[in-house]
């Protein structure tokens, strides 16, 4: 049973996801690539049921711990503190940000696969990786109400996928087994279930990206059931790696 969370990366992810889980009553140990200093609002801002630490520190105090940093920092990660820990890999493949990565533009493997390779004494799960700070955050529904979400989960580890699906469960998402971390595609960038299905209808086009981020901020969302997930995973087609990220210079 989950009852402290270990976040590496406080960013909106991160955040978001310490938002949650402070309010379903779990302790979190919040940490960052900088100090633990740098993050004192966001812990007064949590409460007392959160304090900040190391990388190291959250690994090792966390039950369960979310990478939630840039892909291109993954080899950041403590892999010593993490081994034996169930690690949910959030985060995504963006080529102008993070470079070009041969073995993801092959598609020779995916980009929890690498994870699982560099912290190869640890059960990587994928999830949070499918929708925005914004979505996760607005949509969190208790067990049983009619509007509840889901959210996808891959690994190759299934009593860390039960694990990672409890945790859902108690921040207010059901949660979808969509296979292995070889099959852990079907949720990242440019994929039906990634981002879009949680936002009531498309951004306008020829927005800017300050106008893109309004739009998003203010749409109200919808819900998006297991049912929902299933098909639209189901139905994705493995195309060219890594995503898009509007206002970001290319590489």
């Amino acid at each position: 049973m989950t009852t402290t969370l270990g976040l590496i990366g406080a960013g909106m992810i991160g955040s978001t996801v310490a938002h949650l889980a402070v309010a379903a009553g779990l302790d979190v140990v919040l940490s960052n690539t900088r100090s633990p200093d740098t993050l004192a609002n966001l812990v007064t801002d949590l409460g007392e049921h959160a304090h900040a630490g190391t990388p190291a520190d959250a690994a090792r105090d966390g039950d369960l711990v979310v990478a939630a940093i840039p892909f291109n920092g993954y080899r950041l990660l403590p892999a010593a503190a993490l081994a034996g820990k169930t690690v949910i890999d959030a985060m995504n493949y963006y080529p102008q940000r993070d470079g070009r990565i041969p073995e993801l533009d092959a598609n020779g493997l995916t980009s929890s696969q690498l994870v699982q390779q560099y912290l190869a004494d640890s059960r990587v799960v994928k999830a949070f990786n499918s929708i925005t700070y914004i979505s996760l955050g607005n949509r969190a529904r208790p067990a049983g109400d009619p509007d509840r979400s889901a959210l996808p989960i891959a690994g190759d580890d299934t009593a860390a996928k039960a694990q990672v699906a409890a945790l859902l469960d108690t921040l207010g998402y059901d949660a979808v087994d969509i296979g292995t971390l070889a099959e852990s595609w079907r949720s990242e960038p440019n994929t039906p279930v990634y981002v879009q299905p949680y936002f009531a209808g498309e951004a306008p086009k020829g927005l800017d990206p300050e106008e893109e981020f309004r739009w998003h901020l203010t749409n109200p969302g919808v819900p998006v059931p297991a049912d929902q997930i299933r098909k639209l995973t189901n139905t994705a087609v493995r195309g060219k790696a890594g995503g898009y990220l509007p206002g970001l210079e290319t590489a």
